[in-house]
């Protein structure tokens, strides 16, 4: 015979309105008392039915976080589970669930939400920057949805988002290359129709503009983020008429084909050419020479996202757009700290 609220109360010697107000965590009850009733729950086994008491609330107790998924996911998008792990600790803190929705393809994303928001299968969603788009960002407006996107939109809307300033971080990678002396900096980024590397780019080259270090335009150098790609770019800058004495690339799997490129060349780093990358993830720890990073914590990110959604689920007049968790530099073998190049 399963146990009963009746049991519990009947254990600690307290009324069954009281073992309620616990699990409700009221703060009409002293901590001591609750820390009891707690203890007793634990000791009979007693699990309450969260269905029953969220269905008398009118709430599910539960957020989406719509995301795009799809084979190899963890590599091409590690931050994803970062934001996803710090997302999930926190509403764990606060008694909600968290259920992952995936989509194929950005043209998924407004359904999908709309099926969301329909069934109220859920309080809240947040949407990770691969899943965002316009036609989504106005069915959460028009619904009034409590929502948090990861990511500023590319396009003007009143939908609630966090960022990372990826023009500071852009700036960070530049300003230290100049401090340790090189000044003829390239930069291998991903493609150009990609947010996070144009405004990287940017904030690398306001940098430039304000130390009065020109740029060629054979320094700046497109692909598709893979390390085969980086390679052969690493290899064409080398091939400059005028060679970059340092190179920014756009995250772990770019720097690691340039360092081999470099290596091959028979050059040292950072003694002929610097190297700087974004984000610190495992691969950055186990490539020879271990690079300096510009790093972001992405699981802050997530605690910061689902810390916003939570209040914007009890106050919905809440607007949020900004940027959160500031960028760190991580300076390791593959820059310079002092002396010319």
């Amino acid at each position: 015979m399963s146990v009963t609220i009746k049991d519990v109360a009947r254990e600690a010697n307290v009324s069954p309105s009281t073992v309620s107000k616990v699990m409700n965590n009221s703060p009409s009850i002293p901590d001591i008392t609750a820390q009891h009733v707690k203890e007793v729950m634990k000791k009979l086994r007693y699990y309450p039915n969260v269905q029953a008491r969220n269905f008398v609330k009118g709430k599910t107790m539960n957020i989406v976080f719509l995301t795009k998924l799809e084979p190899h996911i963890a590599f091409l998008n590690p931050h994803m589970f970062d934001i996803l792990c710090g997302v999930q600790e926190f509403l764990a803190k606060n008694g909600y669930n968290l259920s992952i929705v995936g989509i194929h393809n950005p043209d998924e994303a407004t359904e999908t939400a709309e099926q969301i928001i329909a069934q109220r299968s859920a309080d809240g969603i947040i949407i990770h920057g691969s899943a965002i788009t316009k036609g989504m960002t106005g069915l959460l407006i028009k619904a009034q949805f409590p929502h948090i996107l990861i990511g500023k939109p590319n396009f003007e809307s009143q939908v609630c988002w966090i960022d990372v300033n990826h023009f500071l971080s852009g700036q960070l990678a530049a300003e230290h290359l100049c401090k340790c002396g090189f000044d003829r900096i390239a930069f291998i980024g991903g493609s150009s129709k990609d947010k996070i590397f144009s405004q990287r780019l940017s904030g690398f080259l306001s940098v430039m503009k304000k130390e009065s270090l020109h740029v060629p335009d054979e320094y700046i150098k497109y692909g598709d983020a893979s390390s085969r790609s980086s390679f052969q770019l690493m290899n064409e800058l080398i091939s400059c008429p005028v060679r970059p004495n340092a190179v920014i690339c756009e995250d772990n799997v770019v720097a690691f084909g340039a360092v081999r490129a470099i290596q091959q060349m028979g050059l040292k780093i950072p003694g002929e050419i610097g190297l700087i990358c974004f984000d610190n993830y495992p691969l950055s720890e186990i490539m020879d020479p271990m690079p300096t990073v510009v790093d972001i914590d992405m699981h802050d990110m997530g605690i910061q996202a689902a810390t916003l959604l939570l209040r914007k689920i009890r106050h919905p007049e809440l607007q949020v757009q900004t940027f959160t968790t500031m960028p760190v530099l991580k300076i390791r073998s593959t820059t310079v700290v002092t002396g010319t190049i």
